[in-house]
């Protein structure tokens, strides 16, 4: 038993010891040196900072980032919140009739129309839908910001789908890009 406390008292000793040592080293550290530690151990953000700029970040959605800004709808989504896009992608833009999006791009209160119809308050990131359509038993109905309601369903082979008033579908084909003010979701259709 004495040898147990001996060693206790030896291991004590070790940690005091050690513990003073980086006291005292930490107090004699310049402070440009403490900052730099701090700074780099601060983990950085994962998210964009608001909905758009998480739009901006797959370059699979240029074209749906542009035409908001076209419609001058980006600074509205930038704040506020949360929002949900379901975003076009390129592709989906691309396959338009021809001169379809031209005319979107000449007329910003159209455009800005027709983009409101991808837009709905509140998040639903995949976990979100996946709630919205238990709950549902399936299906589930978000209304847009101008108001009209998209219904949202699984096909047959497992997709989800996202149904307009006028019964335009699109499959969601990307989830997740977050951002501070909601979360942008693609789908592989312009729902107009």
């Amino acid at each position: 038993m004495n040898y147990a406390k001996k060693s206790i008292l030896a291991l004590g000793a070790v940690l005091f010891i050690g513990v003073a040592a980086n006291t005292a080293s930490a107090q004699t550290t310049p402070d440009t040196a403490r900052k730099t530690t701090n700074t780099t151990t601060t983990p950085a953000p994962t998210d964009a900072a608001n909905v758009v700029q998480a739009l901006q970040s797959n370059s699979d959605y240029s074209t749906a980032f542009e035409l908001v800004k076209t419609a001058k709808l980006d600074s509205a989504l930038s704040v506020g919140g949360p929002y949900t896009i379901f975003a076009p992608s390129n592709n989906a833009f691309s396959a338009l009739p021809a001169g379809t999006l031209d005319a979107l791009k000449s007329d910003p209160a159209k455009l800005a129309t027709v983009l409101k119809g991808h837009v709905v308050n509140g998040t639903y990131d995949k976990a979100g839908l996946i709630k919205a359509l238990s709950a549902g038993k399936g299906k589930a109905t978000v209304t847009t910001l101008d108001g009209q309601t998209l219904t949202l369903s699984v096909t047959a082979d497992k997709k989800l789908q996202i149904t307009n008033a006028a019964g335009k579908s699109a499959q969601v084909i990307l989830y997740d890009l977050k951002g501070g003010t909601g979360v942008v979701n693609g789908i592989n259709a312009v729902l107009q």
